[in-house]
């Protein structure tokens, strides 16, 4: 059974780069990105984010027949465009905010990704269990927003990077924090600072995805995913709970690093801009048509 989940909202909030429905029968909340006009984290879509994050805790309340099967259980975070989960930062507003040295909207920018991050590595605060199904390429923030939930389901052809080293900069959303609680310190500098790209397969035998599915069979591999946990869910819920005692995660940390990027996002120079501005001409390129991998590759820039 399948539901819009908007019936939900006291609200009836009007999703525009969102698109969502609420299964009772697996209790799961799919939300699929759909930003415009390119797939990235424009502000109006971590606007639309935030909203339904914070819309999270209502449904869980709320949700028809919350007893017994139709508990809010799990999220999946997705995306709807062909080829992509998500190409990270608006590359437009980074460019736009730091020719203006606007730092006090480079820092709302990135405190707005924060809001969505730490809500994923939280679990929403709820006791429920977080899902990133990555059928497209993730990069930069993207690759950062795939990692922020309990599990990562990715389909066997998808790539995964951070590129923003290219352009002199970091991946300040998280990043660091997300990566250091699979991998040693040493080994997370080295996939931020070397502007790599990485397969599912590779990212699988790292640690950092959890389930590699054929391509297409991404939503296939959720449900198995939820059929197999739901019948040990006590146990896994208690190891998720352990994970968070080990690797404690603070809001006021996650923003320190952000102010950090702010900073660093203020210092690009003009060629650095340059090179950021021929990567958004390329997301232009290919938005609005599935993904060809040749548009966009980072070794041109």
């Amino acid at each position: 059974m399948q539901a819009q989940v908007t019936y939900l909202d006291p609200l009836n909030y009007p999703y525009q780069q969102l698109r969502t429905r609420y299964e009772a029968e697996y209790g799961i909340m799919w939300y699929h990105m759909a930003p415009k006009p390119r797939p990235c984290f424009n502000p109006e879509l971590l606007q639309e984010l935030k909203k339904f994050v914070d819309f999270l805790p209502y449904v869980h309340k709320r949700a028809p027949g919350m007893e017994e099967n139709g508990a809010l259980r799990y999220t999946v975070f997705a995306s709807m465009h062909p080829g992509v989960f998500s190409l990270g930062g608006d590359l437009g507003v980074f460019s736009r905010l730091s020719r203006a040295r606007d730092i006090e909207g480079m820092r709302a920018y990135a405190r707005a990704c924060i809001d969505v991050v730490y809500s994923g590595m939280v679990n929403h605060h709820l006791p429920i269990t977080t899902i990133s199904l990555v059928q497209g390429d993730a990069m930069g923030g993207g690759f950062e927003a795939a990692l922020c939930n309990n599990v990562v389901i990715a389909e066997k052809s998808v790539k995964f990077g951070f590129p923003e080293i290219l352009f002199n900069l970091f991946p300040g959303m998280g990043a660091h924090k997300l990566l250091s609680r699979r991998l040693s310190l040493g080994r997370v500098e080295k996939m931020i600072s070397g502007g790599n790209i990485f397969g599912a397969g590779e990212l699988h035998d790292m640690g950092l995805v959890d389930i590699v599915a054929d391509d297409g069979d991404g939503e296939n591999a959720v449900y198995q995913f939820i059929r197999n946990h739901s019948r040990r869910r006590n146990a896994f819920q208690s190891l998720l709970r352990v994970r968070d005692l080990l690797h404690p995660v603070s809001y006021e940390e996650l923003i320190a690093i952000a102010d950090i990027w702010v900073d660093a996002a203020m210092e690009l120079g003009e060629r650095d801009l340059r090179l950021m501005d021929r990567l958004l001409k390329a997301q232009d390129k290919m938005a609005g048509q599935p993904y060809a991998k040749d548009e966009v590759e980072l070794a041109e820039i």
